[in-house]
C-alpha cells in the first residue's frame, strides 16, 4: 500500500535549478477505472507536466501541482499518446495556462474531439522524435516508442534527472490497497505487468528495439504513467524481460 508520506507525491530529483516530481496517486478508487500517475519537471522555477490525464482527476492534479509551482508557470504539457487516461483533460489544461501542447503528429487532428477549438498552442512531435528546450541548460527529448501501444507514441527523457517518463510502458495494474511506488522485487511484480504487454504491445521486434534504446540513454529511474516505478537491478530486470516477451502479432 503506498505509504500516507507518499500521498502527495515524492521529488525523484533535486538540484539548485531543476526537479523531478513523481505527484503521488490519485483518488480512484473503483476498481472500474485506472489508476493513473503524473509528473512534474520543474527547472528555474519553469514548470512541464507529463500526461495530466482525463477530466476527472483534473482538480487532483490542479492541486498537486499546485504544491509545487504556480499554475502560470507551467510552460509545457507533454502527452505520450493520444488515450482518454492520458490526454482528455487538454482543453482544461489549455483553460488554466498558457503552456504549449507538445503531442505525436498523428494525433492533432483528432484533439478537437476533446473540446479543443483553438490550436495555435499545439507542437506536434514528428515521427522521429524532437527536444523541448525549457531554459538556457535543459532541454528534454522526445523518444519515439510507438506501436507501444499507440501508433503515435513517445517517451520523455529528461538528462539532467537522467528519469525517462515511458508512458504506458513497464504499466503494472494493482489489486486495492496493494500499490506501491518502486519495484523492489521484480519476480513478484511481473504477473501485474504481464497480461498488458501481452496485448498491448505490437510485437516483440518492437519492443526489442525500443529496450536498446532504453539501455543506450542508460536511466537511473523508469517512470511509467501506470503502477510502479524502475530503478536501479529492476531497470535492467524489466528490460530483459521485456526483449524477450512474445506479443501482440506474435501471439495473436
Amino acid at each position: 500500500m503506498i505509504d500516507v508520506n507518499d500521498v502527495n507525491g515524492r521529488i525523484l530529483y533535486e538540484d539548485d535549478d531543476h526537479k523531478f516530481i513523481w505527484l503521488g496517486v490519485d483518488d480512484v478508487d473503483s476498481s472500474d477505472e485506472i489508476q493513473t500517475m503524473q509528473y512534474l519537471i520543474i527547472d528555474h522555477n519553469r514548470g512541464v507536466l507529463l500526461d495530466p490525464g482525463g477530466v476527472h482527476i483534473f482538480a487532483h492534479v490542479v492541486s498537486a501541482v499546485s504544491r509545487y509551482i504556480s499554475l502560470d508557470n507551467i510552460d509545457v504539457i507533454f502527452y505520450s499518446h493520444q488515450d482518454p487516461d492520458v490526454s482528455s483533460g487538454i482543453a482544461m489544461w489549455l483553460g488554466i495556462t498558457k503552456a504549449q501542447i507538445h503531442i505525436s503528429s498523428l494525433w492533432v487532428r483528432f484533439l478537437p474531439h476533446f473540446g479543443i477549438v483553438d490550436s495555435k498552442r499545439i507542437v506536434p512531435i514528428p515521427d522521429d522524435g524532437s527536444t523541448i528546450k525549457i531554459s538556457e541548460n535543459a532541454e528534454l527529448q522526445c523518444i519515439p516508442a510507438h506501436f507501444m501501444h499507440s501508433p503515435g507514441n513517445f517517451n520523455l527523457y529528461d538528462p539532467k534527472s537522467k528519469i525517462l517518463f515511458s508512458g504506458d510502458i513497464g504499466a503494472a495494474v494493482f489489486d486495492e490497497g496493494k500499490e506501491y511506488v518502486f519495484v523492489e522485487d521484480f519476480a513478484q511484480h511481473v504477473p501485474l505487468i504481464e497480461g498488458f504487454h501481452k496485448r498491448y504491445m505490437a510485437s516483440n521486434s518492437i519492443v526489442k528495439k525500443w529496450c536498446e534504446r532504453v539501455r543506450a540513454i542508460n536511466p537511473k529511474i523508469i517512470a511509467p504513467q501506470h503502477g510502479a516505478l524502475y530503478a536501479g537491478e529492476s531497470i535492467t530486470e524489466f528490460l530483459n524481460w521485456l526483449s524477450n516477451l512474445k506479443c501482440g502479432v506474435d501471439l495473436m
